[in-house]
């Protein structure tokens, strides 16, 4: 009998949460920090002493010997530097364990081994970590001991961000004040504060770990560059909210328990669509803790799966031909009262509040299509995005039948005035009960979609921090809500003027609204002739975050300086390059040391088998041992051609350019050459024994778990 949890008891017991600070620091000291989280008021130094005194003698009696300042750069994944809490020996031989609020505060990680896009020169080394009080410190338990983490912003020397937090934590500031204007004008003078409320769907794959070592392609590049088919794959749509195995049971028992521990809501868990594929959803929260926990979550999948002999695979597509993994970005704004600013009530028709902030939404995504898209962009995304399996890489928006009726009406009347309501769900069953119905459907191929009270944010990479999504949205928003506010603060009526600019945004945007199938080919021409941009690919999106119009906005509200956005532009193609240079040498190096070798013993051993035939029977009939020799053949040398193509073709990289250039050419000459050598691989994986074969197929991989 598995052991039992009682989640109330372990939730949050290695946070060093608003509970225990209430607890450990003196009152005093406890409401001038929470002045400084809720208000953003500067923190005394004398008080972080106190606080850093505080967490440690917390964190030791939790085991920790070191601590850490967690941060996110720009290379996707967390960092950290461990320090001991060892002070300098006294006489006596002993030593004392210190931590002073300088060094809560403040930590000095060499800037320039980090990607900065040109920010930082290598002789350029200093940059700083800076304590954000926002979002709790934690104890992590693993093989090296119990750590502190402290999640930090991270910042050149001369103060640009060299990271995800600091320019998140900038947007928030920015759509809170100008949330805040917009409240004042409808009378609400008691909400203080408003907030980017976050809740990231998190995908991803188990497979076998010793399987998974057996595949160069998965360990070097995180998806399979080779690989056939299995006669099954997901067509049966049996794996999709199937019952879960023990193996994968156990595993998810242990991430929860870990989860709960370092206080993340995990919620949901259940399998995804495609086989050895599944998802985990923690409950909502504020923005800039949902992110850090986010992170916490993956770090947490791959740590946790090893402890199970498996391995977590993040890829956006580790498996062609089967669905790949995305991270559904949940995102609403709230008030720290509890007003929800997406909640259409009832009657949303009426709840004028409501519509002046859904069309400013409407505003914000029609005007910023190409930055919502480059948000979602990595190299991993440019194999889902537009496959018919996650949405087009087309922004478009889903309202749903009742919020589309009420913003027709107001297009064509001027004036709405009834909302589509719920009706009685009927299924025919009288022992199954009655209950009402929602006003509207959901759409699984919209990228950016109304789901009641928040808008889901389809389109972003399983492996993606949800920094950068969620930078832009609050951004946009926060600017349509600003020139929203411009427009109704000098009006003279304000009931008209709302009125009129609710009509005029609802009119003007409408265009972005699609509540179709997003997977039909009728929608990509429909969306050219509204004039909407169909961003394929990673290097194609980039571009948009240096624009004047993105420029303009990022620095009217402080969120990006024009150096910090070239400077992620470059950081971005160098990213894209890189990624697809490894894939191309992996490929090459798998090719030539285990693939051709393999089939030529194949080959070798299909001849001599019908020579002996042939000895042995000399009339008998050979012909079909000759079709598979000669296929096999002619495949060996259609991949051998392909692997000398795409070897001279890498080598020639180095003649390409930098930056953009170079990109381009890993996307539009490395790219198709990568997929002519898999073509006739995969081709050959069919023929070839199974036992001759190098490593792993898919369906070793995807239903042997």
């Amino acid at each position: 009998m598995s052991e039992k949890i009682n989640v109330a008891e372990i939730f949050g017991e290695n946070v060093f949460s608003d509970a225990v600070m209430e607890q450990r620091l003196p009152k005093k000291v406890y409401k001038e920090l929470k002045k400084t989280i809720e208000e953003g008021k500067e923190l005394d130094p004398m008080i972080a002493e106190v606080v850093a005194n505080a967490m440690k003698d917390w964190a030791i009696e939790k085991g920790a010997t070191h601590y850490t300042h967690w941060f996110q750069p720009l290379t996707g994944v967390t960092a950290e530097k461990h320090d001991s809490f060892i002070s300098a020996p006294k006489a006596d031989g002993t030593t004392l364990m210190e931590f002073s609020g300088k060094e809560l505060i403040k930590g000095e990680p060499d800037a320039s081994s980090f990607p900065s896009g040109g920010l930082r020169a290598t002789f350029e080394a200093r940059g700083y970590t800076a304590w954000d009080c926002t979002s709790p410190a934690f104890v992590r338990e693993d093989e090296a001991g119990a750590i502190l983490c402290i999640p930090t912003a991270f910042c050149s020397y001369t103060g640009e961000a060299l990271d995800k937090k600091t320019p998140l934590l900038r947007s928030m500031e920015a759509v809170n004040t100008q949330a805040l204007r917009l409240l004042r004008l409808f009378g609400n003078t008691t909400s203080k504060k408003v907030m980017p409320s976050v809740g990231p769907e998190q995908e991803y794959f188990l497979v076998d770990k010793q399987k998974y070592l057996k595949r160069k392609d998965l360990i070097f590049t995180g998806r399979t560059l080779f690989g056939a088919m299995p006669p099954k794959g997901q067509e049966l749509d049996d794996h999709y909210f199937g019952t879960i195995r023990p193996r994968i049971g156990a595993f998810m028992k242990d991430l929860n328990v870990e989860l709960w521990k370092l206080g993340v809501t995990a919620k949901t868990q259940h399998n995804e669509v495609a086989p050895a594929q599944h998802e985990i959803a923690p409950i909502y929260d504020q923005c800039n803790v949902a992110v850090d926990h986010n992170q916490i979550v993956m770090e947490t999948l791959k740590r946790v799966a090893s402890r199970h002999g498996m391995a977590c695979l993040l890829h956006e597509k580790p498996f062609a031909g089967v669905n790949g993994s995305g991270k559904h970005n949940n995102w609403s704004i709230t008030t720290d009262d509890g007003i929800n600013l997406l909640d259409p009530g009832k009657t949303p028709h009426q709840n004028i509040q409501f519509l002046l902030v859904l069309t400013c939404i409407m505003k914000a995504v029609d005007t910023h299509a190409d930055l919502l898209r480059e948000s979602a962009a990595d190299v991993g995304n440019d194999h889902r995005l537009g496959a018919n399996e996650a949405p087009p890489a087309i922004i478009s928006m889903f309202l749903g039948e009742q919020l589309e009726d009420v913003i027709e009406q107001l297009v064509s009347t001027g004036a709405a005035t009834s909302s589509i309501s719920g009706e009685v769900l009927k299924t025919g069953v009288s022992t199954l009960p009655d209950f009402v119905k929602d006003a509207t459907d959901r759409n699984r191929t919209s990228p950016f979609a109304f789901t009641g009270n928040k808008f889901e944010f389809r389109m972003v990479g399983s492996s993606d921090s949800i920094a950068g999504p969620n930078i832009i949205l609050n951004t946009i928003v926060a600017e349509a809500f600003s020139e929203a506010c411009d427009i109704l603060e000098k009006a003279e009526d304000f009931d008209v003027a709302v009125h009129d600019l609710i009509k005029e945004y609802a009119t003007k945007y409408r265009r972005i609204i699609f509540n179709g199938n997003g997977y039909s080919e009728e929608w990509v021409a429909e969306a050219e002739r509204r004039g909407l941009p169909n961003i394929r690919s990673m290097v194609e999106a980039i571009p948009s975050i240096t624009t004047d119009k993105a420029v303009k906005m990022f620095e009217k509200f402080g969120v990006y300086t024009r150096a910090e956005l070239e400077s992620r532009s470059e950081v971005m193609y160098e990213a894209y390059s890189k990624a697809i240079n490894i894939e191309a040498k992996a490929m090459i190096d798998i090719a030539g040391k285990q693939i051709i070798p393999s089939v030529v013993k194949y080959t070798t051993a299909l001849a001599k088998s019908i020579n002996l035939v042939k000895d042995a029977c000399g009339d008998a009939d050979i012909s079909t041992q000759k079709e598979l020799l000669l296929e096999s053949s002619d495949l060996l040398a259609e991949t051998k051609l392909a692997l000398s193509k795409l070897q001279e073709l890498v080598d020639g990289a180095a003649n390409a350019g930098e930056g953009q250039k170079l990109a381009h050419y890993y996307l539009e000459v490395i790219k198709p050459a990568m997929d002519a050598l898999r073509a006739p691989v995969d081709k050959l994986e069919m023929i070839v024994d199974k036992d001759m074969w190098p490593m792993p197929s898919y369906g070793d991989l995807i239903f042997e778990v």
